[in-house]
């Protein structure tokens, strides 16, 4: 059996986050997002970001909606050292875009 590599991982996260955000209702979607579409489904993409060497903050605004931002692993958490951030209705749905966008920058956190 062959042993991953974190490009495989990385590879893995970056087609199911693009699966679940797209605008399609195919019924394979439906299935990738009611997978990620859960509070457990925001512990695999985090736990997912961590392999790659992301931290990830989560913060709900009232009614407003919810902000996910990825940093660098080990770096100060501040606005500068955001290396993707979404804001949504739905935190899954933040989390997701955050986590895409991060992995889109091309930056490493590992």
């Amino acid at each position: 059996m062959r042993e991953e590599r974190p490009a495989d991982r990385r590879a893995l996260l970056t087609a199911a986050l693009g699966f679940a955000l797209v605008a399609a209702d195919a019924p394979e979607l439906s299935l990738v997002r009611a997978w990620l579409g859960t509070w457990s489904g925001i512990g695999l993409v985090a736990a997912g970001m961590a392999r790659q060497g992301y931290d990830l903050s989560l913060t709900r605004y009232d009614e407003r909606g919810w902000r996910a931002t990825f940093y660098v692993t080990g770096m100060e958490h501040s606005a500068t050292g955001a290396t993707g951030s979404a804001f949504e209705s739905t935190p899954w749905l933040a989390v997701q875009r955050a986590a895409w966008e991060t992995l889109g920058t091309g930056r490493s956190g590992a």
